[in-house]
């Protein structure tokens, strides 16, 4: 097949490691890929302004296209602007995939030589930085749809009405991420990915290990820091902090855990989810993302989104057995295998090759 991802811009996010590694997998297979990007885009300016008033200097460094697709060369084809892609940039092919609201209107946009339209929505995407009245017509538009969650589509359509949106989940590379069996470490040791978005609600990562550690002083804490902390964040001096870590790192983190944190309100998936199970780690979660599609109760929890639930949770797991905690580590590694990419690939082309 003649395949084009629509990319909103080159980026390292998460939402382009998903594109990313379907169209490798798809040109592996023989299939004709393309992704049409933006340039990456500046810091704004507000972005700018506020660092320099906290002190921490005048960013003028300007983004680097992301490596995740370098593997294309001359088929990642990114515009020498940023401005809508339109039929022009486009070749013809027969299929084309926006992979975020505003590529969903471009897509919906194009003539049918450039392919049958789909839109892969990642996240629900009504955030309060964007016009929301443009997202959600997106939810509309004429194009078929597949989430990447099963939260994402009971959002959509308990707030929107829309139906007919497929379930396609993401996957891991147990390539990547694996660990060999393990014992549990003598202190648990429990980590999470820091964040200071809202909507990804660290701060009750935070407050639930305090208040576990008062309990019970042992219980070591790792924290993955996308890019050194600064001082308004406020983490403790308990804490293994650990900054951007290589990719290929990114596994001894977890599997240097007994347990892995997800306290967000809001997700599209939750990647740090299968990841921290493809290493053995049990998962401590809200209901955001992927946890209703992945966790069971036997892999890890689903708990309320509260400082007491988590608490809780913690401590249990800072009491259990050897034997409890070994089952729990198994059955994540069991479900990291059932999420493969090879096996979602096979899932996004059996919606490609559906007729209309």
């Amino acid at each position: 097949m003649r395949i084009t991802f629509l990319n909103p811009f080159v980026s390292n996010r998460g939402g382009t490691r998903v594109m990313a590694t379907y169209a490798r997998h798809l040109s592996e297979q023989g299939h004709d890929v393309t992704v049409m990007s933006q340039p990456a885009r500046p810091e704004p300016l507000r972005k700018k302004l506020k660092a320099l008033l906290r002190g921490h200097g005048w960013n003028s460094k300007v983004k680097q296209p992301t490596p995740l697709l370098d593997f294309l060369g001359d088929r990642h084809i990114v515009l020498d602007s940023i401005r809508p892609i339109t039929a022009g940039d486009v070749p013809d092919a027969d299929v084309v995939i926006a992979t975020w609201w505003e590529t969903a209107e471009w897509a919906a946009a194009l003539p049918p030589e450039k392919g049958r339209g789909y839109y892969l929505i990642q996240d629900y995407e009504v955030f309060p930085y964007l016009p929301a009245e443009r997202v959600i017509a997106t939810y509309d538009l004429p194009l078929q749809k597949m989430a990447v969650s099963s939260y994402i589509i009971d959002k959509i359509n308990e707030t929107h009405g829309t139906k007919d949106i497929a379930l396609l989940p993401n996957a891991v590379d147990t390539g990547l991420f694996h660990a060999p069996p393990r014992t549990r470490n003598a202190r648990l040791t429990v980590g999470f990915l820091f964040s200071r978005a809202p909507r990804k609600n660290t701060q009750l990562a935070l407050d639930a290990l305090a208040a576990a550690r008062r309990k019970q002083p042992d219980i070591k804490v790792v924290i993955l820091c996308g890019s050194p902390p600064r001082p308004e964040d406020n983490l403790p001096d308990w804490a293994d902090i650990r900054i951007d870590p290589p990719q290929q790192a990114l596994a001894d983190v977890y599997a240097d855990c007994d347990l892995w944190l997800l306290t967000s309100i809001e997700e599209g998936f939750g990647l740090p989810l299968l990841e921290a199970m493809a290493c053995r780690t049990p998962v401590l979660t809200t209901t955001a993302g992927a946890a209703r599609d992945l966790v069971d109760g036997t892999n890890g929890v689903i708990a309320a989104t509260d400082t007491k639930a988590f608490t809780a949770e913690i401590l249990r797991f800072a009491q259990m057995s050897e034997d409890v905690w070994q089952g729990y580590s198994q059955a994540a590694t069991d479900t990291a295998q059932r999420h493969q990419w090879p096996d979602a690939t096979k899932r996004l082309l059996a919606y490609l090759e559906k007729p209309a």
